[in-house]
């Protein structure tokens, strides 16, 4: 028995020695916990709207007032013409626009009611379906407070229009997604495990005091993963147009070029797992838990990064997926130009050129 508990004993010693154990064994719990509890909520928080009030009455103000005071929607601004609602949404922020219509609160006392348009933007299905439910709650409450003493009285009613996706189509969501997921993972995952399968066989030396110089032997192991990522593109587009009608808004060439741009940064990416790498398995597991549980509940994919505590927010900014999410859903539902999402062009050639530095300077430690 003593022998046994002194075994067991040794087994912990080791355990409590292997930092990388420790981790998974305390670290990945905690870290999921806390990723699946805060980020996987449909629930809408402080969402940026915009208000076109035609009327700018009693009423209207009153509304206005309790939807700002809500935890719920946060004003962005005011807009003065229809004409400013299509650029407004394309410039991303702004999820909703609540439209007054002219001498609304005297409509609501002559007719017994008047009306609210709600133009909601449905490029991601859920968060406008959140959105019409709150502002319907809204105002069904604000019904509800001017009515206590009579029954049938003067009502403001909701009209809802979805733009961008009438339909509500929820393939219009899946296909930006999961079109970010495969060039992320095959170009990020599939370089980094080229890579290290190299350095763990003792073969990635060997090529790199080759003839070749070390760029061009990193530059002929990306190349094959560059074709084919761009391949996986051209037929997830194809397939998004005619298996799923989902018709590409804007331009080609732009939708071509940006993704290009996003698959050289998932493999800038892979290279930079692979600097820090030593084996295949280590190299699948960063790739797989660095890389797809991120892209999936933090890159605004299926759950809206808006409605997450702050600290998620802010680690949301450094996942290329998000900003790319933001480029493709503009390109192929809005049909936005690069006007509209240069910001989110020039973040990604930054994120690409800053994985490269650290990669050249890690190899360059290695080769010294």
């Amino acid at each position: 028995m003593k022998r046994f508990i002194g075994f067991v004993r040794k087994e912990f010693y080791h355990i409590y020695r292997d930092k990388r154990s420790l981790f998974i064994l305390f670290g990945m719990p905690i870290a999921q916990i806390l990723l699946f509890g805060f980020a996987i909520t449909n629930e809408i928080n402080k969402v940026e709207i915009a208000i076109m009030d035609h009327a700018k009455d009693a009423t209207t103000i009153e509304i206005i007032n309790k939807m700002a005071s809500s935890k719920y929607f946060s004003i962005n601004r005011y807009l003065d013409a229809e004409s400013e609602v299509e650029g407004v949404f394309k410039e991303g922020k702004i999820k909703a626009v609540i439209v007054f219509e002219k001498d609304f609160g005297e409509k609501r006392v002559k007719n017994g009611q008047s009306t609210l348009q709600l133009i909601a933007d449905a490029t991601d299905p859920n968060t406008a379906n959140s959105i019409t439910n709150y502002i319907q709650s809204i105002v069904q409450q604000y019904n509800q407070s001017i009515n206590i003493h009579q029954v049938g009285g003067p009502q403001v009613m909701t009209q809802t229009h979805m733009a961008f996706n009438p339909e509500i189509k929820s393939v219009f969501m899946f296909v930006p997604g999961v079109m970010t997921i495969i060039l992320m993972l095959v170009s990020a995952m599939m370089t980094s495990i080229s890579i290290a399968k190299e350095k763990e066989l003792g073969t990635m030396e060997i090529l790199l005091v080759s003839p070749l110089k070390p760029f061009q032997v990193i530059l002929g192991k990306v190349v094959p993963y560059i074709l084919l990522s761009i391949i996986n593109a051209i037929v997830i587009v194809l397939l998004s147009i005619f298996i799923f009608k989902m018709s590409v808004q804007g331009s080609l060439i732009l939708l071509g070029a940006e993704s290009v741009l996003f698959i050289l940064t998932s493999l800038s990416l892979g290279i930079l797992i692979s600097t820090i790498t030593e084996t295949q398995q280590t190299a699948m597991m960063i790739s797989l838990m660095g890389l797809m549980l991120p892209v999936i509940l933090l890159s605004g994919f299926i759950f809206p990064i808006a409605s997450m505590p702050l600290p998620l927010q802010v680690i949301s900014n450094i996942i290329p997926a998000k900003w790319f999410i933001i480029i493709i859903k503009g390109i192929m539902l809005k049909g936005v130009g690069i006007a509209f999402i240069w910001k989110e062009t020039l973040i990604l050639i930054g994120m690409t050129l800053f994985f490269i530095g650290i990669s050249t300077y890690k190899y360059k430690i290695r080769l010294e």
